[in-house]
């Protein structure tokens, strides 16, 4: 749905980004999304949610 709160991604192993792009998702020691560490979370937008990682994800 393009929606995806933090509450909903530790039950996760993985989300499509909004291009369409499986990202996986690691709730060891924090939660990593592509090896990429989350350090914000729920930013709530018009056509979805931000969650802010400390390094660059490019497509595949």
């Amino acid at each position: 749905s393009g929606k995806v709160m933090a509450a909903d991604v530790v039950k996760l192993r993985s989300a499509k980004t909004v291009q369409g792009q499986e990202i996986s998702i690691d709730t060891r020691d924090g939660v990593k999304v592509d090896g990429a560490n989350v350090v914000k979370t729920d930013i709530e937008c018009t056509n979805g949610v931000i969650h802010v990682i400390d390094s660059v994800i490019l497509p595949k």
